[in-house]
């Protein structure tokens, strides 16, 4: 578990083969429904045609099987002070920004991710500015300072930006006012690559976009009704086992649910963290991964290892992959999913009373979910667990859709808080099959 800024929020509203079934289909999954108005977009640039229709200042495309743009020309030098180091540094960038994005959606909140890969000596800034309905832009927001390591500069968020209409909660940009304030109709990205001055090596970026999305608020969903079931074989890590280690990082294992889940499907599909990755690791410790993906997705600003796209970013960071945070409509998204052989981290927040067998109340909590009874009830890799052989819970489906798709909730006080609205993240490499790539090319993301 771990305390999340959704708080702050709640404040403010006062390898393919792997994705084989261990247990038989038992329904096919059912068609999308068409009939209501869709209430997530996706949009992300990943094509050599996207690269080559944004706009390049000092960066080149470069094509293959995942295109993507590195510094061809640095246009610029900057002296960057690391706010967590105080430490100023040189650096030399270059800049591509994408075309406006007319959404399909007007949001009331925009979630930025990227997938790169960024060598010693270099790192990434993204940049978000939103397109209010009446026409005008909100200024450049920046979503993140990024390096896959923690050489070049403390990874992190940034706090304090809004323009009086719309404001950034360490990874989400969300409008003030929800319910009736004005809505963000389309989106720019910016993204910058910096290097150490002179240097030959660059950042190579093959994935950046964003979430928009407009979900009511709510405080219950409707029951869905279960069409799928069955089981994918996914690694079951608790982060308790790690509580206490590495406090410098959000104060240990008791706090690491998002990089936990995280680790579970990077390992679901093949991949594994390296001996030299490992080193720093005390030997002593078991499943020294999980305290690498802690150090890997510490956001220094927020001081957690709970920000979405900073491990949507780890995720990739591994040979062949690729993330995304986005938001989900319902359990039938899911089991489209998890029949595709495609597990789902999700972010939930709940009252101990309010899921039964969990034994724990949460202010924000990411789990991973692998399966579905026959009854349609939820099959979920919890790492708020004792241990790795307790990981695997079986929760009612009609309490877990609530507690994942509510905007809104009480807390034990009886005082209003947010919910996730059915955020996630998704993790998948290269060489899908043909039923993977359909249902991701669903939910927009190719």
């Amino acid at each position: 578990m771990a305390t999340t800024r959704r708080n702050v929020l709640s404040a403010a509203l006062a390898a393919a083969g792997a994705g084989a079934l261990s247990t038989s289909v038992a329904h096919a999954a059912p068609p999308r429904p068409r009939s209501t108005p869709p209430l997530v977009e996706n949009r992300f640039w990943s094509t050599w045609s996207d690269w080559r229709r944004g706009d390049a200042d000092g960066v080149r495309a470069v094509p293959g099987r995942r295109p993507g743009i590195v510094i061809g020309r640095p246009v610029g030098r900057i002296d960057h002070t690391d706010p967590h180091t105080g430490t100023t540094t040189a650096w030399e960038y270059a800049t591509w920004t994408s075309p406006r994005h007319r959404s399909t959606v007007p949001a009331t909140e925009l979630i930025a991710s990227w997938n790169a890969h960024t060598p010693a000596g270099t790192w990434i800034q993204l940049e978000l500015s939103g397109t209010y309905a009446d026409g005008t832009d909100t200024p450049w927001f920046v979503m993140g300072r990024w390096a896959s390591g923690d050489s070049e500069l403390r990874r992190t968020s940034v706090d304090g930006q809004g323009d009086g209409r719309a404001s950034v909660w360490t990874d989400t940009l969300a409008v003030d006012d929800a319910d009736g304030g004005t809505r963000l109709t389309g989106h720019r990205l910016r993204l910058t690559l910096f290097r150490t001055p002179g240097g030959a090596v660059t950042p190579l970026v093959w994935r950046v976009g964003a979430m928009a999305s407009d979900v009511p608020a709510r405080f219950t969903v409707p029951a869905s009704v279960p069409r799928h079931s069955g089981e994918l074989s996914v690694p079951r890590y608790s982060q308790n086992v790690h509580i206490g280690r590495y406090p410098e990082y959000d104060n240990g294992g008791q706090a690491w649910c998002s990089p936990t889940s995280s680790q579970m499907i990077i390992e679901y599909w093949g991949r594994r963290a390296t001996p030299e990755q490992l080193a720093w690791v005390d030997p002593a410790y078991d499943d020294p991964q999980i305290c690498h993906a802690a150090r890997a997705t510490y956001d220094h600003q927020y001081q957690g290892c709970g920000n979405w796209p900073f491990n949507a970013a780890y995720a990739a960071t591994y040979p062949g992959m690729n993330a995304a945070v986005t938001r989900l409509s319902s359990l039938a998204d899911v089991e489209r999913l998890v029949a595709a052989g495609i597990p789902v981290i999700t972010s939930q927040s709940f009252l101990a009373s309010e899921l039964t067998g969990a034994g724990y109340g949460t202010t924000g909590h990411l789990m991973t979910v692998v399966g579905f009874t026959p009854d349609g009830d939820v099959i979920a890799n919890d790492p708020a667990s004792p241990g790795n052989a307790a990981v695997r819970r079986v929760y009612r489906r009609r309490e877990w859709e609530t507690i994942w798709l509510r905007t809104k909730r009480y807390d034990a006080q009886g005082r209003v808080r947010s919910g996730s609205g059915g955020v996630c993240y998704l993790y998948w490499p290269q060489g899908l099959t043909s039923p993977q790539r359909r249902v991701l090319a669903g939910l927009g993301l190719r």
